[in-house]
């Protein structure tokens, strides 16, 4: 796949062109970036365009880091997989089943109540009508959206995604470490990658080169997401990352700079089968192909945001795709697969 041949694609070029996509898109090989690619505007009202290195928020996307942060506990002798929730953090969660791991929790397989059930509630804005989302600056501020809910079911019975049990991760992070989790993931994952764009900032405070988040109607009107997510990003979600940063962090941690050989193996092992094709990791869906790995991949949707990133064994190929509109990241992926397979 050579830089000209990406871009003279009329599938990909069609959209990375159209005026309904709002992102970066970056494409590198085991030896050099082959595509790159800015769209859209960071700022609608000064008309201050995104470029390769603007930053945007990933919602779930940023899954990932919890667990690779997860995982160097455990590399660094202060966890292991299998333990406990109730011996490693000093919170009371007075109907959770006692036999919750560190395992469960990282697969979504833990049972443990969500703060927002992705597969029973629709509208993420509809927490902040009791909960302002101003108010949740810091993980334990997320704690009574869940703290006292009943399982859902027992540990290690089924795949269900939740958020809340990343944010119960986040806080064993900081209970181990005596770090803010955001601190301890910029030190010991962003700084090792040479991540220097990517942190977790507020809303209310984003740096130079931050895309607001954009929610279009249908009437042609639109609006940020300032009051649709929570203020400050965590370990569920929200950080906020530049696409070449992307590239970088998938690099580091296929080149154990992250983790050791063992742990980056485990991270990467098919821990829970989702459906078919489609198997789970600690923090990374992996999809499957006639038994072999097509991808490993993480991503995110927020009002205003929706990002993948993946990472094609099989051609050699990563890919960071962040935009800054409810959708878009997923055709741009989808276009630039069926280029690959074809």
């Amino acid at each position: 796949m050579k830089n000209r041949d990406l871009k003279i694609n009329t599938s990909i070029e069609k959209l990375l062109n159209n005026e309904d996509f709002s992102g970066v898109v970056i494409v590198k090989d085991k030896t050099e970036v082959i595509l790159e690619s800015a769209s859209g505007f960071a700022n609608r009202v000064d008309e201050q365009l995104n470029t390769v290195h603007t930053r945007f928020s990933i919602a779930s996307g940023c899954k990932l880091f919890t667990a690779i942060a997860i995982c160097q506990l455990v590399e660094n002798g202060q966890l292991s997989f299998d333990t406990r929730l109730k011996d490693c953090l000093d919170i009371e969660f007075p109907h959770f089943n006692e036999n919750v791991l560190i395992h469960h929790l990282l697969t979504h397989s833990s049972g443990i109540p969500d703060y927002f059930d992705e597969e029973i509630m629709a509208d993420f804005e509809d927490l902040w009508k009791t909960t302002p989302m101003y108010l949740l600056k810091s993980l334990k501020d997320f704690l009574p959206l869940f703290q006292n809910g009943n399982m859902l079911f027992k540990p290690g019975e089924k795949f269900h995604y939740n958020n809340a049990a990343f944010i119960v991760l986040g806080l064993i992070v900081e209970q181990q470490t005596g770090y803010s989790f955001s601190d301890y993931v910029v030190k010991n994952v962003f700084k090792r990658c040479g991540m220097n764009d990517s942190g977790y900032f507020s809303l209310d405070q984003l740096p130079k080169n931050t895309s607001y988040g954009y929610i279009d109607h249908e009437d042609g009107t639109w609006k940020t997401n300032v009051y649709s997510i929570p203020i400050q990003g965590g370990a569920d979600g929200g950080a906020y990352i530049t696409a070449p940063d992307m590239i970088k962090l998938w690099e580091a941690l296929f080149n154990f700079q992250l983790l050791n050989e063992t742990n980056t193996n485990l991270l990467l092992t098919s821990h829970m089968h989702v459906k078919e094709g489609v198997d789970y990791g600690y923090g990374v869906w992996i999809n499957k192909r006639n038994q072999s790995i097509y991808k490993y991949h993480v991503m995110g949707y927020d009002p205003g945001v929706s990002f993948h990133s993946a990472v094609y064994p099989e051609f050699g190929i990563i890919v960071a795709i962040p935009s800054n509109k409810c959708t878009g990241s997923y055709q741009v992926m989808k276009a630039i697969e069926e280029y690959m397979e074809g």
